[in-house]
């Protein structure tokens, strides 16, 4: 598959304030907003929101 502006690689923040990233690729046509992910935070030791940053 090749890569395109569809499906860009998207950088997830932690909201913890931990400092922690997450990245994967999106797809903006389903969703053209900013994501917020619930994704497990180690660093806390619980699940932690994880914003899109561009």
């Amino acid at each position: 598959m090749a890569r395109n502006e569809i499906r860009p690689v998207a950088e997830f923040r932690s909201t913890a304030g931990t400092g922690l990233t997450h990245v994967t690729r999106r797809n903006r046509r389903d969703d053209p907003d900013r994501l917020v992910l619930r994704k497990d935070d180690p660093v806390v030791g619980r699940h932690a929101d994880f914003r899109e940053e561009r």
